[in-house]
């Protein structure tokens, strides 16, 4: 079950409200967007108005990245190609134990759902929580170069598992994949078995998407 701590900290990011205290750089980029955007509750909804909010983002970003030195010019070479995800091309990164995703944030809004998904991601899933890299920029679109700990499947996953577990975490199955936790006020889209890593019998939840809302 959540702690208080990070019900609070969830309930801020639903809310748009700086998040204080340690940042991790997916949380420095989250509240440097926070303080000049609004986080919207209107889910996949008025996407002219936020394609247009996401192109300032994306520039608002590009500028800051440099002062923030969030700018990344050495990319993993095509030998370490892995796979290609719906919204990333995957790299196997020379420790031997992260993989490398330059992502285009295409299942996001803006900018900041992007990222107060992947804050959210980290708090509810540490053991493959993201780490913000930077920026790097491809036919002139933003791409957001994140590290996460490569984790091998030793078994397939049985989504009755994942249902109970999210359920034992107060997320209710909405249709198909998807899931709602309207105590927190959070959306999970997308859990299937690609998503999710089997290992020793544990659960690992490897690509997630979040969406906020609130009254």
């Amino acid at each position: 079950m959540l702690g208080n701590d990070t019900r609070k900290k969830l309930e801020n990011i639903v809310k748009g409200v700086i998040l204080e205290g340690d940042e991790d750089n997916c949380t420095a980029a989250r509240n440097l967007l926070c303080s000049s955007f609004r986080t919207s509750t209107t889910v996949k909804k008025d996407f002219e108005g936020q394609f247009r909010i996401k192109k300032e983002q994306a520039k608002f970003l590009k500028e800051h990245s440099y002062l923030e030195k969030w700018w990344v010019n050495d990319l993993p070479d095509e030998g370490s190609f892995l796979t290609r995800g719906g919204e990333a091309k995957i790299y196997f990164a020379p420790d031997h134990r992260s993989v490398i995703k330059v992502n285009d944030a295409i299942y996001y809004a803006t900018w900041l759902e992007f990222f107060n998904s992947l804050v959210i991601h980290n708090l509810l899933f540490e053991e493959t929580a993201y780490n913000f890299l930077g920026f790097t920029e491809k036919d002139d679109l933003l791409l957001a170069v994140l590290k996460q700990p490569f984790i091998t499947s030793d078994a397939p996953v049985n989504l009755k598992d994942v249902k109970k577990f999210l359920a034992f975490n107060g997320f209710t199955n909405t249709k198909r994949n998807d899931y709602f936790n309207q105590e927190l006020g959070l959306i999970l889209e997308d859990m299937h078995d690609e998503n999710i890593i089997v290992n020793s019998n544990k659960l690992f939840f490897i690509d997630t998407v979040f969406y906020t809302v609130s009254e």
